[in-house]
């Protein structure tokens, strides 16, 4: 179980970095080099920003769970 987690921990982690940097900061972002420059120009936000913030979101509550089983299999096997 432990072997598991520590690899989705790992996987989840490499995806979040690139979620991250994928997302539109205030000088545009790789986002951008993706064609995320043309939608801010319209104003609001696109459905492909709102995926990509559910998709971060979803990835990040993976990575925390992760992290919270780990230490708790970590504190309970005497690790």
């Amino acid at each position: 179980m432990t072997l598991f987690l520590t690899i989705l921990l790992v996987l989840t982690s490499a995806i979040m970095i690139l979620l991250v940097l994928l997302h539109k900061g205030r000088g545009g972002g790789l986002s951008d080099m993706f064609g995320g420059g043309v939608s801010s120009s319209l104003g609001g936000s696109s459905v492909a920003e709102r995926n990509l913030d559910r998709f971060t979101v979803g990835t990040g509550i993976v990575w925390a769970a992760c992290v919270v089983a780990l230490g708790l299999l970590y504190a309970y096997n005497g690790g």
